[in-house]
């Protein structure tokens, strides 16, 4: 069924689909805050408070499918690795840059208080 509540947090949980340098195209959506705490559960206490780590595991996660190929949302520090490294540099880059929007704003009002 296709309520008025359905169709805003279907909205807010999309994400444009970006093509990385090798041509790729992924398709994103915004992780909602169970996702992150999922990631943050699979990628274990340690990694969890590594900031650089955590960065790029929760742009990998954001990815749903590579090429029209389904990614499941990785359960284990193992799993998150494999994602990291499929999508590579021009991957993550990607994803940064498409998801940039929603980050872009939140610096810009940090910056100024």
């Amino acid at each position: 069924m296709d309520t008025p509540s359905a169709r805003l947090i279907a909205a807010a949980q999309s994400a444009p689909d970006t093509t990385d340098a090798q041509g790729r195209r992924l398709t994103l959506r915004r992780l909602t805050a169970l996702d992150k705490l999922r990631l943050f559960k699979a990628a274990g206490p340690q990694l969890a408070q590594n900031q650089p780590w955590l960065g790029m595991a929760l742009l990998a996660a954001s990815v749903t499918a590579i090429d029209d190929i389904p990614m499941p949302p990785p359960a284990t520090e193992a799993q998150i690795e494999a994602l990291v490294s499929r999508l590579g540099d021009d991957g993550i880059d990607a994803v940064a840059k498409a998801l940039a929007p929603e980050v872009l704003p939140l610096d810009a009002s940090a910056a100024k208080n």
